[in-house]
């Protein structure tokens, strides 16, 4: 088969940059302290303070791969008062639900 014929190998077609948003994804997720993070975050909404108590990670450690998961739009975060409270998004619904069926 050529691969030149495969449309996700041509870099302008949509296919193509699907590919390259998956692989970002992947990269982000694929660390092992996230994938805890996101396990945590599947039963709901956590400031990093309460996160803490769920995974052995500083607190610096835990707001540096949450920032990473907000900038990929896996996670969203919310200010109240003192606290930022992180939660999974619509797409980090999809992505966990389907990473934790394997």
């Amino acid at each position: 088969m050529n691969m030149r014929s495969c449309s996700c190998c041509s870099p302008s077609t949509k296919e193509s940059k699907q590919v390259a948003s998956l692989s970002s994804v992947l990269k982000v997720v694929s660390e092992e302290s996230r994938l805890k993070l996101l396990c945590v975050l599947r039963k709901g909404e956590h400031c990093v303070c309460d996160t803490m108590k769920h995974v052995n990670l500083s607190q610096s450690l835990i707001s540096h791969h949450l920032r990473d998961l907000k900038d990929a739009g896996i996670v969203s975060d919310e200010k109240r008062g003192l606290k930022v409270f992180y939660k999974l998004t619509d797409t980090g619904k999809r992505i966990t639900d389907t990473l934790f069926k394997l």
